[in-house]
């Protein structure tokens, strides 16, 4: 081969080296601190309430003076349309989602309009929780796990199992989110009638249950006595019983316990994307995942005070993939729609 032939492919090989080892390294926060400053400004939708993010928020514009976060906070189900309007009008408003609602980034990733961004430690996160091409990641993960009031329910009466929720002792004073209007709670009825057949759905539903939307509004319900116990509590429940509300939480002796996501994602022609970058960036590290006060899609980050490893429970992770299903989805909240009438809004989220 003459030597200029293999000149020629050795320079190829290089650059070819060179910017596929450019495209896989990270940029660090500094890197894209020094980008963001130009457009001073993150905006993003919270599925659920802003308060979670409001610290954060505040820790990140002064860990990064120039910059200003802007939230909105509200129902994933609510503000999901409000993205795809702006998709549809060709002016997006939003830099990037966190929602409950994981379906709409595999459908935004078809569609082609998210970012692939893999930020610093994208390599912790452990594979169920990420997209392999970076459209989007796992922020938080959720466990759905029983709730009471402990002034109202005796030690030993503490459900060990959703069959313990059909007792006449709790007529009339349970309560979860509209299994047809909020998506983890679907999920968690769905593994309900999974193990224990439709037929449970109508002896619950005998029992006079209450809904409401949103699972702060579940957490609050138990804390104040007007409901007494709940199969669907989140981490709102530890955010109640910090306000002093007689409410605890245990996962389930029996049943598997259902877990659910916020998944995260940068939309492609996001107005102020290096900011959103390092948005991403600076909470999916180490430091602040460790204190989201949930579990974490990090692989090391430890549980929250007083948990094991997500590995120790019997847990159902499927969520993904079953608000995935878009037929199943529609089938299911038809179906519940009928035993708890339509959904009745009360307010918002905060």
């Amino acid at each position: 081969m003459p030597e200029r032939a293999r000149c020629a492919i050795a320079i190829a090989t290089w650059t070819t080296s060179f910017l596929f080892g450019a495209a896989a390294r990270a940029e660090t926060m500094d890197e894209l601190y020094a980008k963001a400053k130009a457009e001073g400004t993150v905006v993003f939708y919270s599925g659920g309430p802003v308060a979670p993010y409001e610290r954060f928020a505040k820790d990140f514009e002064q860990r990064f003076p120039g910059l200003k976060v802007s939230i909105t906070g509200g129902f994933s189900n609510v503000l999901n349309e409000k993205i795809n309007a702006q998709l549809h009008d060709n002016k997006l408003e939003v830099d990037m989602a966190f929602f409950q609602t994981a379906q709409d980034f595999v459908a935004w990733k078809k569609q082609g309009v998210l970012l692939a961004f893999k930020p610093e430690g994208y390599e912790a996160i452990a594979p169920e929780f990420r997209d392999p091409d970076g459209a989007f990641t796992v922020t938080k993960v959720n466990a759905i796990f029983y709730a009471y009031n402990t002034k109202a329910v005796a030690a030993n009466d503490v459900p060990k199992s959703a069959l313990d929720f059909l007792k006449p002792q709790f007529t009339g004073k349970l309560i979860t989110c509209y299994p047809a209007d909020d998506d983890a709670t679907l999920y968690l009825f769905y593994t309900i009638v999974q193990k224990y057949g439709w037929s449970y759905v109508d002896r619950y539903m005998a029992n006079k249950p209450n809904f409401v939307q949103g699972h702060l509004n579940v957490a609050r319900s138990v804390g104040s006595g007007e409901n007494i116990a709940t199969f669907d509590g989140t981490s709102s429940v530890e955010e109640v019983a910090k306000g002093g509300a007689p409410v605890a939480s245990v996962f389930s002796a029996e049943d598997p316990t259902p877990l659910f996501t916020l998944t995260a994602g940068i939309f492609k022609d996001a107005p102020h994307p290096n900011a959103a970058k390092l948005f991403l960036t600076w909470y999916m590290a180490k430091e602040q995942q460790s204190r989201i006060g949930v579990f974490s899609a990090r692989s090391d980050v430890p549980p929250p005070n007083g948990l094991k490893p997500l590995s120790s429970y019997n847990v159902a992770n499927g969520y993904r993939d079953f608000v995935s299903n878009a037929p199943q989805l529609a089938d299911l909240r038809q179906r519940f729609e009928g035993n708890t009438g339509p959904v009745v809004n009360k307010g918002g989220v905060r």
